[in-house]
């Protein structure tokens, strides 16, 4: 069963890093899906997924996904990532700056029947907004 949830991630992340957010979303999810880390505002689960990643891609196209490392405990993953991307459309009102950026986060996905069925995730979006040069460095 780990096996198989380790493979489920890697489609996924071959379908985030094609930037095909539907071939992404349909690999990873279940249906009823539970997503903690959607920004307020956005619908819960899929279609909150869609906008958020969408709207992520949108901005940062040529986004590249890697899992630095990966702790699998029962019908749980846990990841430690980052995305390595090039800022070339808006993000959150941000027009595009051209910066070589990178976003850096860890996930805990719960895995029913094959597919996520419930995930949190914490990325460093200030360290983002800090290389995109929008927000001061501390």
């Amino acid at each position: 069963m780990q096996t198989n949830h380790l493979q489920v991630l890697e489609n996924a992340r071959q379908k985030f890093n094609q930037g095909d957010v539907e071939g992404y979303l349909n690999e990873l999810y279940r249906p009823d899906v539970t997503l903690h880390y959607l920004p307020p505002g956005l619908p819960p689960g899929y279609e909150g997924a869609r906008l958020f990643y969408g709207g992520f891609l949108a901005g940062f196209p040529d986004a590249q996904l890697v899992f630095d490392e990966t702790v699998v405990e029962g019908d749980r993953v846990a990841i430690r990532f980052h995305v390595d991307m090039t800022h070339q459309g808006e993000f959150n009102g941000i027009p595009p700056t051209g910066k070589r950026v990178s976003l850096a986060g860890m996930t805990v996905m719960r895995f029913v029947d094959g597919k996520v069925a419930e995930r949190w995730s914490e990325s460093d979006f200030m360290g983002l907004l800090q290389q995109l040069g929008v927000m001061p460095a501390s």
